[in-house]
């Protein structure tokens, strides 16, 4: 009887000492990456990661959380940070990603491709972190010039195999005294497979301060014309927007029963 009642007082202090020992293990984690930023990246790139609040930053949060306001069917994005896991809720469908894509669609309203869109707007949404992913390769590019106005900029490719699109090329695009992003180019090779020189542009002008960290509130897809950036074609805006160091249970980006993990069809 005695054992058991030693064993109940010292279960919490097992417990803490795990918790404590799982949050100094994170927080050596973070310093390292913020030690070895310096290296890693280019040292333009690193002083736009730095104008929007650090990478080392942005690497302490766990969880992000944003809704996409789409008149008939808004979206609701929450990912995993770490894994990149997503849940992308809707009032129609639901859409997630726990290693696999997974779709909720009783009335079978999504039309989409769940391998492709999952992480698709987070991928937007959390530039420019996110070009601080494993498996890409820097290099240079010309200015972009817009209106008058030179922009400095730097390539972005991947690895073979690296995501969905490995072939995708990035260009991302900064302001020369505030370092701050203010294009992305970017191309599509999803479906084809093939290297494109098709490139799509962003503007990211419209930022907001979420926990220290410059974040987009809007970004701005324009048209392009004979590969030179024209006017403003559409916005998608972002709202309530939260940024947390705490992970989600992991059941929670998990496919329920009534889902289905997404198959991609055969090309015929």
């Amino acid at each position: 009887m005695k054992k058991l009642f030693l064993l109940a007082l010292l279960l919490p202090f097992i417990a803490c000492k795990q918790t404590t020992k799982e949050a100094a293990e994170a927080k050596e984690q973070v310093e390292t990456i913020a030690k070895n930023a310096q290296n890693e990246y280019p040292e333009a790139l690193q002083k736009v990661f730095d104008a929007h609040g650090g990478l080392a930053a942005w690497k302490k949060q766990r969880s992000l959380s944003f809704v996409v306001p789409k008149p008939d069917n808004p979206e609701t994005h929450t990912i995993d940070l770490w894994s990149r896991n997503e849940k992308i809720e809707t009032p129609d469908y639901t859409l997630g990603f726990d290693g696999k894509p997974w779709v909720v669609d009783a009335n079978k309203a999504y039309k989409g491709n769940p391998e492709f869109y999952h992480n698709l707007m987070f991928y937007f949404y959390a530039m420019p972190f996110v070009l601080a992913d494993d498996g890409i390769i820097y290099s240079e590019t010309d200015d972009l010039v817009f209106e008058g106005v030179s922009y400095p900029g730097i390539k972005i490719s991947y690895n073979a195999g690296v995501g969905t699109s490995s072939k995708d090329d990035y260009y991302i695009h900064y302001n020369a005294e505030t370092q701050q992003m203010e294009w992305l180019g970017y191309t599509v090779t999803y479906r084809s497979g093939e290297k494109s020189d098709n490139v799509k542009w962003i503007r990211y002008n419209d930022w907001q301060n979420i926990k220290n960290l410059v974040l987009p509130n809007s970004i701005s897809w324009y048209t392009v014309e004979d590969g030179e950036i024209k006017g403003l074609r559409n916005q998608v805006v972002f709202e309530n927007v939260d940024l947390s160091n705490e992970a989600k249970s992991s059941d929670f980006y998990e496919k329920p029963e009534v889902g289905e993990y997404w198959v991609k069809p055969i090309e015929k």
